[in-house]
């Protein structure tokens, strides 16, 4: 699935394991599994097709029904299609695969799956959980309204298709007029990659700047309801974002809030595909370096020597264009496996 770090089902090898080692976990069906079908299935002259099953728990992701079926006819073993990936991950996809086939879920069934998809992955589009989920984009926008004050609000989030899209332009357009700030001479091309916005975003940006307009236009202010005290064109020129100069609070534009941040990296954690390999522990250790609150940056600027100064911004610019490489290498991985 899309968005998630499961492996596709179909491509993972089929294996026989004891049907005592495999946990009968009914993750998507609230009143649990139904005799009746177990029953009807064990009665059936025709082999049982494989059931998936996450590694890490050994729990039953698609395939309760089968597994009683299996014990019932007295089989001492069943067919497995392991999956890897976090349990939120794992939910997902049985989800998915109960809606497609098998015994249908109830509404009930849909709609409690489909508000648990939020709380678990909020960066999903109303339209990919809707399909997840068996339920129409208007159903889950409800859910998502209802559940709004309780949920991590996002900046952008991942469609069917795939692709990453953003909630609210002003923030891209933010990120950008911040980078201009700090590098005026950065190409159009660095400034779109940094910002995560096109080209062609980049470039009104700053012609905007050089006006000594607001780099965000009046449409995207007043549909996002942002105050705009803090993105004047006078609050956005090379110098007033310096450590001694921060009178609004935080100037920096954050693409997630510290607590996402906190709850993204938990999760990363928790999968075995980085945690059991070297490069994934790589990319944790960084991941970890990098997230450090609004204090400690501003520690962190204080503490360079002023003859360091030019330096260390020049390194950290690259290093900053690194990462927003990484970001958009990975970000056109989920485009291509969609």
């Amino acid at each position: 699935m899309s968005g998630t770090s499961l492996d596709t089902p179909k491509d993972t090898p089929l294996t026989f394991v004891p049907v005592d080692q495999v946990t009968e976990a009914c993750l998507v069906r609230i009143a649990g599994s139904s005799p009746d079908h177990v029953s009807a299935l064990a009665q059936c002259p025709d082999d049982l097709p494989p059931i998936l099953v996450h590694r890490p728990t050994m729990r039953v992701i698609d395939g309760v029904h089968r597994l009683r079926a299996a014990k019932l006819r007295g089989y001492a073993t069943i067919g497995v299609r392991f999956v890897d990936g976090t349990e939120e991950d794992a939910f997902v996809l049985a989800v998915s695969t109960n809606v497609s086939q098998g015994l249908p879920l109830t509404l009930a069934d849909r709609t409690a799956a489909a508000s648990r998809i939020l709380s678990s992955h909020p960066h999903f589009s109303d339209r990919l959980i809707a399909s997840t989920a068996g339920l129409s984009t208007k159903t889950v926008a409800a859910i998502r309204q209802r559940a709004t004050g309780e949920m991590t609000q996002l900046h952008a989030r991942l469609g069917r298709d795939g692709k990453v899209r953003p909630l609210d332009a002003s923030h891209g357009r933010m990120m950008a007029s911040q980078a201009i700030s700090n590098n005026p001479d950065l190409s159009l091309r660095a400034i779109a990659r940094i910002a995560g916005i096109s080209v062609g975003t980049a470039r009104d940006v700053r012609e905007r700047m050089r006006r000594g307009e607001n780099p965000i236009p009046p449409r995207y202010r007043l549909s996002a309801g942002h105050r705009t005290e803090n993105t004047t064109p006078e609050n956005n020129t090379p110098g007033n974002n310096a450590p001694g100069n921060n009178t609004g609070g935080d100037s920096r534009t954050s693409g997630t809030t510290r607590a996402e941040r906190d709850r993204f990296l938990l999760s990363l954690r928790t999968d075995p595909s980085l945690r059991f390999s070297e490069i994934g522990r790589a990319l944790l250790r960084l991941l970890d370096a990098n997230t450090l609150d609004p204090a400690q940056w501003d520690r962190l600027a204080d503490a360079v020597p002023q003859r360091w100064s030019p330096v260390v911004a020049g390194l950290a610019l690259d290093c900053a264009a690194d990462w927003s490489a990484l970001a958009c290498r990975v970000r056109d991985q989920v485009r291509v496996s969609a």
